[in-house]
């Protein structure tokens, strides 16, 4: 192709291939700057282009690829969401944390309730006069402890569900 020809092609296609990135939902000021560098892109590539009547299509392609790197590239710097928090502001978690917590012993719930709080198993062992192994197996105790709890009040109101499911 040569290069009146692809100034040609240039003036009667942009518009298309804005047309083009707007119907897959770019906005304005977007598609006017992938367009252009797309159009840009296709001069510099130009020895690549195999059929001369394609290259409408093969702009087209290039302007959806920066399109689909674009988004690729702001996906990275968008914030994480926490997904139990994001919906209200309650903090589900906390709430769903203190009523396990209810189903411990009192010692358990001390023990736990330091780590959740930051404290190491170093510093809990010292601040109790015991070994770190010692507070380790206790802490795997409580966590155990807690999880057959929650499991089993998951259970009873699945039970409960169900019973009242079959009764309506």
């Amino acid at each position: 192709m040569t290069r009146e020809a692809y100034e040609q092609a240039y003036s009667e296609g942009r518009h298309y291939t804005l047309r083009f990135l707007l119907s897959r939902g770019v906005a304005q000021d977007s598609a006017e700057d992938i367009a252009q560098n797309a159009w840009l892109r296709g001069w510099e590539r130009l020895s690549q282009l195999r059929n001369d009547e394609l290259v409408l299509a093969w702009v087209n392609t290039i302007a959806l690829n920066f399109y689909r790197r674009s988004i690729r590239q702001e996906r990275r710097f968008q914030n994480l969401q926490d997904p139990l928090c994001s919906s209200g502001s309650m903090n589900l978690a906390a709430i769903d944390l203190a009523r396990i917590l209810g189903f411990c012993q009192t010692r358990d719930r001390l023990l736990l309730e330091a780590q959740i709080g930051g404290s190491t198993a170093k510093e809990i062992a010292k601040a109790q006069g015991l070994s770190q192994t010692a507070i380790r197996i206790r802490l795997f105790r409580a966590r155990r402890a807690a999880r057959e709890a929650a499991e089993a009040l998951s259970a009873r109101r699945l039970r409960t569900g169900l019973t009242r499911l079959r009764a309506a």
